[in-house]
């Protein structure tokens, strides 16, 4: 029988059943720590842009990218947040003096940043 191209390189096969599958895998990724901005990014990635992630997938780009948009996003909300803050009048007196209305106000803010977050980063089409 003739070695293939895939045997003179080192591949080797499984037989599984009566077929012989070769035995690849991967290259290892370095996951790291992607956050929640780098989750909702691969999710939806997965969910709506298959061919896309599963590419980024297969060619080791796609934590790479993650970490990327998670810093970008960590940023802009912070940055948004602050913004935001400064704009409507929130200081430390404001929580000194009344706590409850310091919080309702960074709450609105905090969910206010995240919509725009997601929507300039996170659900952003590739």
């Amino acid at each position: 029988m003739e070695t293939t191209i895939f045997e003179q390189l080192g591949g080797t096969y499984t037989q599984q059943g009566d077929y012989l599958l070769p035995n690849v895998k991967l290259a290892e990724q370095e996951h790291g720590d992607i956050g929640v901005w780098g989750n909702r990014r691969r999710q939806f990635l997965k969910q709506h842009h298959r061919i896309k992630y599963y590419n980024m997938l297969t060619t080791c780009t796609l934590y790479p990218h993650l970490a990327d948009v998670e810093q970008q996003a960590q940023d802009m909300f912070f940055l948004l947040v602050d913004e935001m803050a400064k704009r409507e009048g929130i200081t430390e007196q404001l929580k000194a003096a009344d706590q409850m209305e310091w919080v309702n106000k960074m709450n609105s803010i905090q969910h206010n940043a995240k919509e725009i977050v997601c929507a300039k980063l996170i659900y952003e089409e590739p």
